[in-house]
This record gives C-alpha cells, sequence and structure tokens, in this order.
C-alpha cells in the first residue's frame, strides 16, 4: 500500500475490532486476538492444501502447511494466548490430517501442548479428525456463536469462509488486500492459510450478511492495518 493511498484511505491506525460488547486485537496474519479471554481465532488456514491439488494431478511446490503453521507459532509466541480456536477448514479436505509431514505433525503438536485448542467443522473438513485438540461444530463463548459460516440470523456470530477483502480506489490506483469485516450482527475473518485466495466483500457472496450502514472493514497492509470508510470500497 503505497504512502498516498495510506494518507488517504487510513484515519488513525487499527488498534483494535468492537463486537458485540468485546475488544479484539487483528493481527497482520489474519488472525484475531480476545484479550479478554486469552484466545487466538483463526479461520481457513486450509492446511495441505498444495498436497491436495497434487494428488489431482497439478504438480506444485507443497511447503504452504509449514509456512501457515510458522506464521501461526509466531502469532502464539507474540500474544502467548492460551486457547486458540480454528473457524473451520483448517484443512483442506477431511484426510488431509493424515497428509501432514512429520515435521508439520511436530509443529503442530508442539504448538496445542498445554493450550486448550478447538478445531470448528469447516466445509471442507466437517468431519471431526484424531490429532489433539478438541473437535467442535460451533462453540458459544459469553454472548458470542464461534462458527464456519456466515449466518445473519445469528446474532453476535464471529466466522470466516468467505475470505473477505477490501478495494479502495484513489487517485487513479487500486488496493486490494484481506480485511476483517462486521456490522453490529455479524464479524468475519480474513483467511489465515498463506495459499488462500481472498472475496471482495462486495461481491455477489456477501449480498443480504452485512448492514452496509453499521459495516466497518480493517483492511491488512504490508506493515499496519487500517480502517477504511465503507464508502470508500469498490468492488472488482
Amino acid at each position: 500500500m503505497s504512502n498516498a493511498i495510506q494518507k488517504t484511505v487510513a484515519e488513525p491506525e487499527a488498534s483494535s475490532i468492537h463486537f458485540r460488547g468485546h475488544t479484539f486485537l487483528p493481527l497482520l496474519s489474519g488472525g484475531l486476538f480476545w484479550e479478554a479471554e486469552d484466545t487466538l481465532l483463526v479461520a481457513d488456514l486450509h492446511l495441505e492444501k498444495m498436497s491436495s491439488f497434487a494428488r489431482s494431478g497439478q504438480l506444485l511446490p507443497p511447503y504452504d502447511t509449514g509456512a501457515t503453521l510458522k506464521q501461526l507459532a509466531c502469532d502464539l509466541a507474540e500474544t502467548g494466548a492460551a486457547r486458540v480456536i480454528c473457524l473451520g477448514d483448517s484443512f483442506h479436505r477431511d484426510e488431509a490430517t493424515n497428509t501432514l509431514s512429520t515435521d508439520n505433525k511436530n509443529r503442530l503438536a508442539e504448538m496445542i501442548a498445554g493450550r486448550d485448542w478447538l478445531w470448528l467443522a469447516g466445509n471442507h473438513d466437517p468431519a471431526p479428525h484424531t490429532l489433539d485438540g478438541a473437535c467442535r461444530p460451533e462453540i458459544m463463548i459469553e454472548n458470542l456463536t464461534l462458527s464456519h459460516e456466515p449466518n445473519r440470523e445469528i446474532a453476535g456470530l464471529v466466522c470466516g469462509h468467505l475470505h473477505p477483502a477490501a478495494r479502495v480506489h484513489i487517485n487513479a490506483r487500486s488496493v486490494r488486500r484481506p480485511c476483517f469485516v462486521h456490522d453490529e450482527r455479524l464479524m468475519m475473518l480474513p483467511a489465515y492459510g498463506v495459499s488462500t485466495g481472498s472475496l471482495n466483500i462486495l461481491s455477489k457472496a456477501f449480498d443480504g450478511l452485512f448492514d452496509r450502514a453499521a459495516l466497518q472493514v480493517t483492511m491488512i497492509g504490508r506493515e499496519r492495518l487500517y480502517p477504511v470508510s465503507a464508502k470508500r470500497l469498490v468492488g472488482g
């Protein structure tokens, strides 16, 4: 994000997100730290995505899992979170837990050890697995429901699934970056996995999910996070 765009788009630097009476710290990785609950939230890790492609004949370097886990380890070291909640699509397919390399299994086991770790079911990985931690369809904490897919009917839902991104167009230039997005009822995290794509929050997939008048967007820059006015959002 250029300096010119930074100055125009970013009002004060984003330091926290307030939702349903709770305060969260957004991270550059796409993780969300809930300090009051000592909990790190991450969505859509899509571990073993590249190995899944390899199984279908697309030979791509299978380094995404290791890179995502390294990023997660850094966030845990930074936040010291005692609990991790993965909001679904942690694995690119159900059987991906069986294709983890020994190194990545060990790395994951080290992070889980001594922590309360929850794997929530996603559309890519709906079945429970045998890795350490507990598998749940969803979980409620305080007045919030944590689940994978968005549902406008559930007030106080925190989810992932759609890999939200924001695009802004200023002075004949545009920037499109992953983002955190919420209104008064629903909060959605960006995809955490390093090999995941993103979807513009103005695209049809988001129709009816958010109240545009109450929309709050936090865009992930290369080195900082930026609150973005909904008026500056463009499609594409």
